[in-house]
């Protein structure tokens, strides 16, 4: 294999002059097959992926037989292919292995009943998941395999393990609110996740939770999370129980609302994800610590080796905090990192590096690659490989390390490097998943500097040392001494937020950034993060293409939700009018935060004109007009007799059973019922029509709606 190119600078030598970075493109790559296959309309055959492996296998072998690898480049290129064709093909897999069944229809009132994996308190109810679930009047084969009920008035004390009884309305989980948002039904899908609802009455408990067996041992991690939860809320009460409870157990169901918006408002919404802050520092302060001890004790310390023995005693407590607070994604890389950093320390090796963080996404990405889809897996791994490519080529300029004629005092030095650092960090991870928080959440929180210069600092240099001793005294049941005063770092942390959020300006709503946009600049930032030449600023060309598209991006002039009760429509300010402020509330919301508005600023009228002229109404339906083109909002059967003529395209909350030769198309109760909410641009020389169901296509967790009625007319496919 070559690898010399004498002469002037080129990509192909810029690509092999680093070669030694080229596995840290494996997760990319493995990534890419993931988004090659969740962005398929339909399921593909699932041997598909297997068979693009071996094809790809056989190809190397035939180019290492024939000797047709002399400058690499084949070889280079079989490999690209085939570790994408794994990705696909292990997503594929991934897929039959969680496939089980999903509600279609909501049935009820029924009684439930199943042994509780789940239990979480929320300020003013309870939520219950429940597996190996028996649903009344529902075929076994059609049973979820799990369901989530909240549980509404008075109930009694469950723990996780316990088998319940219970009436409840049972629903599928909610498809997306519009076209390219959240999609819970693709999330619970991959969770088994086949119903959620609500009970009627007072659950009864069966039996217990068992003690003994595989039972107990599947259920104890949840179990354990509850009690150690319910001992922290009794020693801290109301929010700052709720807050430190989040923090050492990952249960955040109980935050009141308005603190939980303050702290996602003022920019330290990631205190509260079990990450590599909370890793690092717990088994940081476990391995520091447990090395202190043993170097009180001479005979020890000077005969063994403490410093692995140490190494040991951090990763079992960085894995069994991992486990009781629930293991999530950023939880995962963590526990992975610091692991391998300790293993690190086991072999006398490096810890640290950007491999590890390879290394991590590639192990997540194998065991759950719908996670690629998720903002924790992006956030956290976008915030992590950023800091340590910035970090990398800071450690490589150095100039000045021995150059200091400061006249400060050591201690106050160190805590201006360490301030400075927080800063530096805070700027960094931020920059990174900001296009993150913009694309999922459409949010932009300005004042996260300020916020996170305060709670950081406090957290990592008083709250947390306080919850690793509280961990360590629970078993004595003297837990008080140690969460007393972590309540009163916890204090100062929701007051940082509630201060910051505050402030003008605190929060800058964004309009929903295409999946273009996202994929161009995550693209961007990973070229120059995982190279360390020149060339790696190619990067910002793709991070401001992805820049231009979402810039360039309209939202839709037109929005109805899958079941008709809400419309939206754009006004001529940019603001937005929708059709009711009491129903389908969940959905306006969400589509008001996609528009980047807090509120709807426009009027809907019931009966005549708007004020831009752009929407007028009577009892039985709207038209609303814009850039030369009609939409027929119809409410009644009657109103269309007349709009089917007039508009270009109709919308009908009711069904269509008379002919309806809209240009562009009609869209009736029944196509909202069979394919979800819908969205509409409307363009001088084109209209555009996107279904939720349409832009998801035929997948697994896509529930499949009867036809429509023979007595409907076929309607005309959009023109675009």
């Amino acid at each position: 294999m070559v690898y010399s190119f004498p002469g002037a600078w080129s990509p192909l030598r810029a690509f092999t002059d680093e070669r030694e970075r080229w596995v840290l493109w494996l997760p990319v790559l493995f990534g890419i097959g993931i988004s090659i296959y969740f962005g398929l309309p339909v399921e593909p055959p699932l041997w598909l992926g297997a068979l693009a492996v071996a094809v790809t296998a056989l190809a190397g072998f035939a180019v290492n037989r024939f000797k047709l690898n002399r400058d690499g480049g084949p070889i280079a290129m079989l490999t690209l292919v085939a570790v994408i064709a794994a990705g696909f093909g292990v997503a594929q897999w991934r897929t039959a292995a969680v496939n089980a069944p999903m509600l279609i229809d909501r049935i009820g009132p029924t009684d439930v009943t199943g042994r509780a994996t789940k239990v979480e308190t929320f300020p003013n109810r309870s939520r219950v998941t429940l597996d190996r679930v028996r649903i009344a009047g529902l075929r076994p084969d059609r049973v979820p395999e799990k369901v989530r009920l909240s549980l509404r008035g008075e109930q009694p004390d469950i723990t996780a393990g316990s088998w319940l009884r219970v009436r409840a309305m049972i629903s599928p989980p909610p498809p997306p609110s519009a076209p390219g948002a959240f999609d819970f039904q693709r999330q619970s899908f991959f969770r088994q996740l086949g119903g959620v609802g609500f009970s009627i009455g007072r659950a009864d408990i069966l039996s217990p939770a068992d003690d003994q067996g595989f039972d107990a041992i599947i259920s104890g991690p949840a179990r354990l999370r509850q009690t150690i939860t319910t001992r922290i809320q009794t020693v801290l009460e109301g929010a700052t129980g709720a807050v430190a409870a989040a923090l050492m157990t990952g249960e955040r169901s109980a935050i009141p609302e308005k603190v939980m918006q303050a702290i996602r408002d003022s920019g330290i919404a990631h205190l509260l994800a079990i990450s590599g802050l909370h890793i690092g520092l717990v088994a940081g302060i476990i391995f520091i610590g447990a090395r202190g001890l043993m170097a009180l004790i001479p005979s020890l310390a000077l005969r063994f080796p403490i410093k692995k023995w140490a190494a040991l005693a951090a990763i079992a407590g960085a894995f069994a905090y991992a486990l009781i607070s629930g293991a999530t994604v950023p939880t995962q890389r963590a526990f992975l990192m610091v692991g391998m950093v300790f293993v690190a320390v086991l072999l006398d090796r490096r810890g640290l590096s950007i491999r590890l963080v390879a290394w991590a996404a590639l192990a997540i990405l194998v065991v759950s690659p719908e996670s690629l889809l998720g903002p924790s897996f992006q956030m956290s791994f976008a915030a992590v490989t950023a800091l340590i490519a910035t970090y990398e080529a800071l450690s490589e300029r150095r100039r000045y390390q021995d150059y200091d004629h400061s006249r400060l005092p050591p201690w106050a030095r160190k805590a201006m490097y360490y301030l400075a650092g927080v800063a530096l960090t805070t700027l960094i991870a931020g920059a990174a998943t900001a296009p993150f928080a913009i694309f999922h959440f459409n949010r932009f929180t300005d004042y996260g500097l300020a916020a996170n210069l305060v709670a950081v600092p406090v957290t990592a240099l008083w709250v947390m040392p306080w919850a690793v001793v509280a961990f360590l005294l629970m078993p004595f049941g003297v837990e008080a001494l140690a969460l007393t005063p972590m309540g009163w770092g916890v204090d100062v942390i929701i007051g940082v937020a509630d201060t910051v959020a505050g402030w003008s300006g605190a929060v800058t709503l964004l309009p929903a950034m295409p999946t273009a946009a996202l994929a161009a600049v995550a693209g961007g930032g990973l070229w120059m993060a995982l190279w360390r030449r020149r060339w790696r600023y190619w990067g910002l060309a793709g991070i401001a293409a992805g820049v231009l598209l979402a810039i360039s991006a309209s939202p839709p002039d037109v929005l109805v939700d899958g079941q008709g009760r809400l419309l939206a429509v754009r006004a001529e300010d940019g603001s937005v009018a929708v059709s009711s402020l009491r129903r389908a509330r969940f959905d306006r919301n969400v589509w008001l935060r996609r528009f980047g508005l807090e509120e709807a600023g426009a009027i809907w009228p019931k009966t005549g004109t708007s004020p831009d002229q752009r929407l007028s109404c009577d009892l039985e339906g709207c038209l609303y007009r814009q850039s030369g083109r009609v939409v027929a909002l119809a409410f009644a059967e009657a109103a269309l007799a007349e709009d089917c003529w007039l508009a270009d395209v109709v919308i009908s909350v009711v069904p269509v059973r008379r002919a309806c030769p809209a240009e562009a198309g009609v869209i009736d109760r029944f196509d909202l019922w069979r394919d979800g909410g819908a969205a509409i641009w409307l363009g001088e020389k084109t209209i555009r029509i996107e279904t939720v169901n349409g832009a998801r296509g035929k997948r697994p967790w896509v529930p499949v709606r009867g036809k429509k009625r023979e007595t409907q007319p076929k309607i005309p496919q959009p023109k675009t």
